[in-house]
């Protein structure tokens, strides 16, 4: 068989500008496409964070209503409950949010919320009670001898169960869904005191 080469012919006239002017041109509209897909991207996370957030708001309607009887039935009586608890002091720079803020006299329950609980959610929670304690012994919130003590609680749709394990080693009680109801499973040991 003979050896066959090809050859490309190139339209008369093409010359090494007018490559190079498409491979430009090329570039330029590569760099659009990418700059497109960026805030289409950038777009869809803003869209699917929103949607996470408000997914995150349903957790919390269903969890706020039930939780004060489910912690009276382990025990722990708390007189109120208030959703998205925020605490501001600027004089000593400590701001944090609780989603639900339960609480009597002597103890308050901070519960986080989270549509799938991890552990780094549950590494910020302990910091926001450590927080609450520095907070409250700042304000001498407690003015009897014994100060209030803060627990900490948090609640998931999806948890893993190391994540369960890893809340429950914590000494923080663990909730989650179950069926219309909610479970409440306590720590490990004792719950830890803030």
């Amino acid at each position: 068989m003979a050896d066959v080469q090809t050859q490309i012919n190139y339209p008369r006239g093409l010359t090494f500008e007018h490559v190079w002017a498409s491979l430009d041109r090329l570039s330029e509209s590569q760099k659009k496409t990418e700059r497109l897909l960026e805030k289409s991207i950038k777009d869809f996370n803003k869209r699917f964070g929103y949607l996470d957030n408000r997914f995150g708001d349903l957790v919390e309607c269903i969890v706020s209503p039930k939780i004060l009887k489910k912690f009276k039935d382990l025990g722990l009586e708390f007189e109120t409950a208030a959703s998205n608890f925020k605490v501001r002091d600027h004089k000593n720079e400590i701001y944090f949010e609780i989603d639900v803020f339960l609480q009597n006299t002597a103890a308050a329950m901070l519960v986080e919320i989270k549509t799938e609980l991890k552990i780094k959610y549950i590494n910020e929670h302990i910091a926001r009670l450590e927080k609450m304690r520095k907070y409250a012994d700042l304000h001498k919130e407690s003015e009897p001898k014994t100060p209030r003590v803060f627990l900490g609680a948090v609640a998931g749709i999806v948890v893993s169960s190391d994540v369960k394990r890893y809340a429950l080693e914590n000494g923080l009680y663990l909730i989650e869904p179950s069926g219309e109801d909610l479970n409440i499973t306590p720590p490990d040991s004792k719950h830890k005191e803030w």
